[in-house]
C-alpha cells in the first residue's frame, strides 16, 4: 500500500494490548520488521505469532533489537526494563498513535473519536465500505465480525482508525475526515479537569488536514459545542442527530436528522433525512446507540463520495465487533454476552439494549470497574445507571496504569446499589453471576479488563448445573 518507512525495525513494549497489537500488524503487513514482548500470552499473540512475528513472553533488555524503533503506549512505565535499555542506547522512541500515523501515510485518512463509541462506529465503516466493494484498510480496537480481526491493510486508499483521546495521542494524526461521536468528559486522571480535556477535542479537529472535513453527532452537546467552534473558525462540518438543524443550532445543508427508529432484539431499522432526501436503513445489530452511529458512518461514505442510500444498504453488512454486546453463548435458556463498556454512559447504553434482548427476563451483570480514578470520578453516575439491572455482582477495581488511590473500592459504586454485592475473587463472581442467571434471563460479563476472560467460566458453571 505503501513504501517502506525510514524507521527501520519495529519492537513493541507490551505488543499484545487492543491497540498494540492492531498496529504491529499493519506494519508488519506492509512489509515492516517488527517484533514485540508482553508480560503474558493471549489470542492476540497467537494471531501476532501466526502473522510471523517474533514475540517474547517477559520484558528484558535483552528482547530490544538495537536497531529497532521501539512503540510504546501509555500504560508502558518508564521503569520498564526495556525502554529503559532502549533510552540508554537513545534508541527512537515512539508512541502507538505515531506508529499508526506512519501507516496510515499516504491514505485517505478516516479517524473515528469520541468518549465512547468508536470502536463500534470504526468497525461499521470498515464493514460497510466491504460491502461497497472498497478494500479499506483500518485499525480498530476490537474484533470485526466477518473479518476475524481488528486490523486489515486494504488495496483501496481508504484508512480506517479509532483516535484516542485518553491520553491525547490522537493529536498525532492528521485525518482527511474527523469523526467525533461524543466530548463527554473521561480521563480525567490524564486531563485534571473537564475544559482541558475539551480543549483536547478542539486541538484535535484543528488536525484535520486542509480541505477535510469534521463530522459530530448534533445530539451531544460537547460534540455539537465542538462542530460549532470548528465551524466558526472556517472548518467544514457536518452533523447528526434526532433533531433538526435549526432546532440544535446546526447548518441546514449539512445536517443528517434521525427518525422513525425501530429496535429490535439483534436488529434495528431506522430513517433519516439529508438535504430533502429521505433515506432508511437496516441494521443487523441493536441499540439506539448503534443507529447513532450509523448516521456518522453514513456522513463518511457520503464525504467519500459514496452515494448514501448506497451506503445506507452497505451498512447491514456490518454485525458488531468484539466486546461490543458480542453473544457468548446460550445454555438451558440463558444467554451470556460480553461487553466493554466501563463508563457510566457506555453502561446505560449496554443495558437500554440487554433490556430489549432480554424481553421478559432479567439482567444479571458482571461488572468490573476499570481504574481507581475513573471509579472515584464517576461512582454515582455508575450506580444511577446500574439501577436498570436486575442484579450486579461487582468484583475488584481493574487497575490497569493506574496505582491504588487509597479509600477507593469497588463499594462506592456498590454501596448506591441496592441488588449488587461485592466479590473479590473474579471467578467466584463469575460464579455467583452465572447462579443469579435463569432461564429467559441475560447475564453480561461488563468492563474493560480481565473480566472477559470469565465468559468461558460462567459457560462451564452453567453446563456443569444443568
Amino acid at each position: 500500500m505503501t513504501e517502506s518507512t525510514p524507521y527501520g525495525a519495529f519492537h513493541f513494549i507490551g505488543i499484545g494490548g487492543a491497540g498494540m497489537s492492531v498496529v504491529a500488524e499493519l506494519l508488519a503487513t506492509q512489509g515492516e520488521s517488527v517484533t514485540g514482548s508482553d508480560q503474558a500470552d493471549g489470542s492476540a499473540i497467537d494471531r501476532l505469532r501466526r502473522l510471523g512475528i517474533e514475540v517474547t513472553i517477559g520484558h528484558d533488555a535483552a528482547n530490544v533489537p538495537r536497531e529497532a524503533t521501539v512503540v510504546v503506549s501509555t500504560a508502558i512505565r518508564e521503569t520498564n526494563v526495556e525502554l529503559v535499555a532502549a533510552r540508554q542506547r537513545e534508541q527512537r522512541v515512539i508512541h502507538r498513535s505515531q506508529a499508526l500515523a506512519l501507516a496510515a501515510r499516504g491514505t485517505r485518512f478516516v479517524a473515528v473519536a469520541g468518549a465512547h463509541g468508536k470502536t463500534t462506529t470504526s468497525g461499521m465503516l470498515a464493514a460497510a465500505l466491504g460491502a461497497r466493494g472498497i478494500d479499506a484498510s483500518f485499525a480498530v480496537g476490537g474484533v470485526v465480525a466477518g473479518f476475524d480481526t481488528g486490523a486489515h491493510v486494504g488495496r483501496d486508499d481508504i484508512f480506517i482508525a479509532e483516535a484516542d483521546e485518553s491520553d491525547a495521542s490522537f493529536l498525532n494524526y492528521h485525518p482527511r475526515i474527523a469523526l467525533v461521536t461524543n466530548v463527554e468528559p473521561d480521563h480525567l486522571d490524564h486531563y485534571g479537569s473537564k475544559e482541558k480535556f475539551e480543549q483536547a477535542f478542539v486541538d484535535f479537529a484543528e488536525c484535520i488536514e486542509p480541505g477535510g472535513a469534521l463530522i459530530v453527532c448534533a445530539d451531544d452537546e460537547g460534540a455539537r459545542a465542538l462542530g460549532n467552534t470548528y465551524r466558526s473558525k472556517g472548518g467544514r462540518v457536518y452533523s447528526y442527530g434526532t433533531t433538526g438543524a435549526q432546532d440544535c443550532g446546526q447548518d441546514v445543508d449539512s445536517h443528517l436528522e434521525l427518525h422513525h427508529v425501530e429496535l429490535e432484539s439483534g436488529r434495528s431499522t431506522a430513517f433519516c433525512s439529508f438535504r430533502n432526501s429521505d433515506i432508511e436503513f437496516q441494521l443487523s445489530v441493536g441499540g439506539f446507540h448503534n443507529v447513532l452511529n450509523a448516521c456518522g458512518a453514513l456522513l463518511v461514505g457520503h464525504e467519500l463520495g459514496i452515494d448514501m442510500r448506497l451506503m445506507a444498504r452497505a451498512l447491514a453488512a456490518f454485525r458488531g465487533t468484539g466486546r461490543r454486546f458480542e453473544f457468548r453463548g446460550a445454555v438451558a435458556g440463558r444467554q451470556l454476552f460480553d461487553d466493554y463498556a466501563h463508563h457510566p454512559s457506555e453502561v446505560a447504553a449496554t443495558l437500554k439494549q440487554a433490556r430489549t434482548a432480554a424481553g421478559q427476563g432479567r439482567v444479571v451483570v458482571l461488572f468490573q470497574p476499570h481504574l481507581f480514578s475513573r471509579t472515584a470520578n464517576f461512582a454515582s453516575r455508575f450506580a444511577r445507571e446500574f439501577a436498570a439491572a436486575d442484579q450486579v455482582i461487582f468484583t475488584d477495581i481493574f487497575a490497569a496504569r493506574e496505582d491504588p488511590i487509597e479509600g477507593v473500592t469497588s463499594d462506592l459504586i456498590a454501596s448506591q446499589v441496592t441488588h449488587s454485592e461485592v466479590v473479590s475473587d473474579l471467578r467466584e463472581a463469575a460464579v455467583r453471576a452465572a447462579d443469579a442467571t435463569g432461564s429467559g434471563d441475560i447475564c453480561i460479563t461488563m468492563g474493560a479488563g480481565s473480566v472477559t476472560d470469565m465468559a468461558a467460566v460462567i459457560i462451564e458453571r452453567w453446563e456443569t448445573t444443568l
